[in-house]
């Protein structure tokens, strides 16, 4: 008897070399497993694309740009082809830059290329972030992608300042002084850190090769790592999806990996390709022939990081100067607040953010289906809030441009972002819950009495109204695919032995602040009110539900 297994038929159709390779992986059978996994089709979900094919794109562009740029400091006298800087001393690093941009075929576009790549990169992962924030994405099961997808736009944003300090111009020597004062700025550890870094006294002979073996090895590594860790968590938890008739918590309504999604993909990463070659054939981007090397008894005016460093910047320029002397250590509150304390601060809240709106909202259930942002106008506000508190800040990086252009007092410009760093946020959180509270409301009307239909009628004993024309089933369900949810309640004081309930403060503190959560949230209509809107004569104006669990209500868990 022989002990060979028979292949399935469908292998027989392989082409001989993937026959071979199947023989010895067994590759038929993982892939007819998974080419077929669907996905679900929305633009938004294309943001996310945008982020890994600029990832591919900087990869590619990167490993060209290695083979001419030479991470070195020592001095050497410029000879090439750009005439105003020759004969100009300045490290190997800025000359070989240079001879990248002026003197290699195509390198001036490959560079251009790499750095509107970096930029589209943290552009597209911070409103890929966005998008997944303000529709719940992050919730049960997939808190720890959000950790995960937080991670790379953290080490996207260090690898591109590390790589932007890499030509030695006098534009990114200014980014990197102001870099070394905050390090320096660490109480104690600071001047240690420093040396470290730079290999002795700023700018010293030692930092463009050390963050040459960052850029070019390690942070992209811990991208790398990331970003399959990132793409297989998607496909083990199943894509999330909108809301829409025949989409459930349970399945996935979309096209299948292969051919399908396979093929837009591909076709979508040639248009992102081709779109970021345009920009960097035609947009000029970090023109250091014009900065000319780093000199540190030289500064850049107007001089400005790339666009994602700018919150930071900005944090330092608006804070007050003011520092304290402890046995002989200097404290400087004016870079160790904004620049130590205010950004991994933030940066931690936003990374802990899905585990904090669990406990408070004590909900625990897998969500797959997306909130829309107004049915959780609370979040939303948050939302609101995070993003003015950083678009001040990148507005204070910037505060002396703001001034001339403007025709204003720098004084005031800067007063101003003081004080409306903490009003702004405020704000914008009270202001966008109230909008969002007002659309559910839309919402709510439009579900229960229809569409206005411009007809006036009158009634038999004289009087006038609107006419309303109901809304299709497919409307009606979206607008109600989503829970009920009420606040947590603190459970009774003992048990029915009389033991305490453990832990009674905090659950005091979690019931208020699920309150605040919900609070003036308009909850969509149940069956019964429905019925009622019916009764009282709109039976004719609003088709009635068929898919009865839309108006289950669901408890949070009250542990």
């Amino acid at each position: 008897m022989s002990d060979t297994k028979e292949k399935p038929a469908a292998t027989a159709e392989f082409p001989p070399p993937v026959k071979w390779v199947d023989d010895r992986l067994g590759i038929g059978k993982i892939g007819r497993k998974n080419l077929r996994k669907v996905f679900p089709d929305h633009w938004s979900f294309m943001l996310g694309e945008i982020a890994l094919y600029s990832f591919i794109i900087l990869i590619l562009t990167g490993i060209f740009l290695t083979f001419w740029f030479k991470p070195s400091m020592a001095e050497v006298e410029y000879q090439g082809s750009y005439s105003l800087l020759k004969g100009l001393h300045m490290s190997e690093a800025y000359a070989s830059t240079l001879d990248i941009s002026f003197d290699v075929r195509g390198g001036l576009l490959m560079r251009q290329i790499h750095h509107w790549a970096a930029v589209l990169f943290i552009a597209a992962m911070m409103v890929h972030l966005l998008r997944i924030f303000f529709t719940g994405a992050f919730r049960k099961p997939r808190e720890l992608n959000w950790v995960i997808g937080f991670g790379m736009l953290f080490l996207g944003i260090i690898e591109g300042f590390i790589g932007y300090g890499l030509p030695d111009d006098l534009l990114s020597g200014t980014g990197l002084r102001i870099t070394q004062g905050m390090i320096q700025a660490s109480p104690i550890i600071g001047t240690y850190l420093s040396f470290f870094i730079f290999g002795g006294e700023f700018p010293g002979d030692e930092f463009v090769s050390r963050f040459f073996t960052v850029h070019v090895l390690l942070i992209p590594g811990l991208i790398l790592a990331l970003v399959t860790a990132h793409l297989f968590l998607v496909v083990y938890h199943k894509h999330t999806q909108y809301a829409g008739p025949g989409r459930t918590e349970k399945n996935v309504v979309g096209y299948p990996l292969m051919p399908v999604y396979m093929a837009k993909a591909g076709g979508f990463f040639f248009v992102v390709f081709g779109i970021t070659a345009l920009m960097g054939a035609l947009l000029q981007i970090n023109p250091v022939w014009l900065y000319g090397p780093y000199n540190p008894a030289e500064v850049t005016a107007g001089s400005q990081p790339d666009w994602y460093m700018g919150w930071l910047e900005g944090s330092v320029r608006i804070m007050p100067g003011f520092e304290s002397h402890f046995w002989g250590v200097t404290l400087s509150w004016n870079l160790l607040i904004p620049a130590l304390l205010i950004p991994p601060a933030f940066v931690t809240l936003v990374a802990l953010y899905p585990f904090i709106e669990s406990w408070i909202t004590g909900d625990k259930r897998e969500h797959h289906l997306l909130d829309r942002p107004r049915n959780v106008p609370t979040r939303t506000g948050i939302g609101a809030a995070f993003i003015t508190f950083y678009g001040l800040l990148w507005i204070g990086g910037g505060n002396d441009l703001v001034a001339t252009h403007f025709d204003v007092s720098l004084n005031k410009v800067t007063w101003f972002l003081r004080v409306a760093v903490f009003l702004g946020p405020v704000l914008a959180f009270w202001v966008t819950r109230r909008i969002a509270i007002s659309l559910q409301r839309a919402d709510q009307e439009r579900l229960l009495h229809g569409l206005e239909s411009g007809i006036i009628v009158r009634s038999p004993d004289g009087g006038y109204s609107e006419r309303h024309t109901p809304i299709s089933n497919f409307e009606a369900y979206e607008l109600t695919a989503h829970d009920r949810l009420v606040p947590y309640e603190v459970g009774p004081e003992t048990d029915d032995n009389g033991v305490r309930a453990p832990r009674r403060a905090l659950n005091k503190v979690r019931a208020k602040l699920s309150r605040f959560y919900y609070a003036d949230a308009v909850q969509k209509p149940t069956a019964a009110e429905i019925e009622d809107a019916h009764s009282h004569g709109h039976d004719d104006d609003v088709h009635e539900l068929t898919e009865t669990d839309a108006f289950h209500e669901v408890t949070p868990d009250k542990h």
